[in-house]
């Protein structure tokens, strides 16, 4: 294995940022990470994408440039060795989301207004030309994570999804099939930062959009709502969804189902990556997060034109009791 920590500091060298101080700054499920830079009162953040893995620098900077043109806060590269997967950008600092409304509840309506003013803008925007176009058959394959993964980790038993998948295309295209726009994807509070010295739509930060492509309006304000890591208050939710009915003219009768049937497929697919994180990667602190997705998934299939799914899933999944957690949390890293 190369040794990217050595392969990095020769960047950095080159970037003339070999002196500086470094420290890890955020990892992920994906095999990137980022390390905070100082150099005298300067920072920078590199970033560090293995090549060869999912996540590609170069639609990172793509995306990045897409954004920046619209008025949006996605960090500007200061230097970049594609071939070895290796960005120095800009930092945007410390101000997320999701830690500014621990430390301020009161903060959440507001800061979640905002990020809803700014899919409003990326929405109204052209997109990108090369965005990947996924189907509603695409979107319920990723959903059958769930059995594949979750299913299997909490049973042992590997069943086929040919049923579930058929299921969940055909309500994904009654209810959730149209007209595209450009979605991030990966739309929530540990990706959105407040830039308070910034004005208008620039005062959110953007964070992991390299996955970028085209979807229904409504998934990345699931995304940001029906959050894994963390709980939206009721008010919160009321607010960014009538915010978003109100500018986007859509009626509330039709937008209700789309976000029920976007919310399940998330959830399903969640349940599933974060159950091969577990048996694969030997990731077992997405377990702990299981039970706020089984609680979002089970508030979506409430909805009554998601009934079928609502039956089908009361069949196949076992829900993320302890002891299911348990039984996962012994099988980590099996697979690797």
């Amino acid at each position: 294995m190369p040794d990217r920590r050595a392969i990095s500091d020769r960047f950095l060298q080159q970037a003339g940022w070999g002196a500086a101080r470094r420290a890890f700054l955020a990892g992920d499920a994906s095999d990137r990470s980022y390390d905070r830079l100082w150099r005298g009162s300067e920072t920078a953040v590199l970033m560090d994408a293995p090549p060869g893995k999912s996540d590609d620098p170069a639609a990172f900077l793509a995306i990045a440039d897409h954004l920046r043109q619209l008025g949006l806060s996605a960090p500007r590269c200061l230097a970049r060795d594609l071939s070895q997967g290796f960005l120095l950008l800009e930092d945007l600092g410390d101000g997320l989301f999701a830690r500014l409304v621990a430390a301020d509840p009161q903060a959440e309506p507001g800061l979640y207004g905002a990020a809803v003013d700014v899919l409003l803008r990326l929405q109204a925007a052209p997109p990108p030309p090369g965005l990947p176009d996924l189907s509603a058959a695409d979107w319920a394959d990723a959903a059958a994570f769930a059995l594949d993964w979750y299913r299997f980790a909490a049973t042992g038993d590997r069943m086929d999804s040919t049923a579930f998948r058929a299921l969940l295309t055909g309500l994904l295209q009654r209810h959730a099939d149209g007209p595209r726009v450009m979605i991030l994807r990966d739309f929530h509070a540990e990706n959105l930062l407040w830039l308070p010295d910034r004005t208008g739509l620039a005062r959110v930060g953007l964070l992991d959009f390299q996955l970028a492509q085209l979807g229904q309006p409504g998934y990345d304000l699931v995304s940001m709502l029906q959050d894994a890591r963390r709980d939206v208050s009721r008010e919160t939710v009321a607010k960014a969804q009538a915010h978003f009915l109100t500018m986007t003219g859509q009626e509330e009768a039709r937008f209700r189902p789309a976000y029920a049937a976007l919310g399940a497929q998330r959830a399903l697919r969640i349940l599933g990556i974060f159950a091969r994180l577990c048996l694969v990667a030997g990731k077992a602190g997405y377990l702990p997060l299981m039970p706020r997705v089984w609680a979002q998934l089970q508030e979506n299939l409430a909805q009554p034109e998601l009934a079928p799914l609502r039956r089908l899933c009361d069949q196949l999944l076992p829900a993320p009791d302890p002891g299911v957690l348990r039984r996962i949390g012994e099988k980590c890293g099996h697979f690797r």
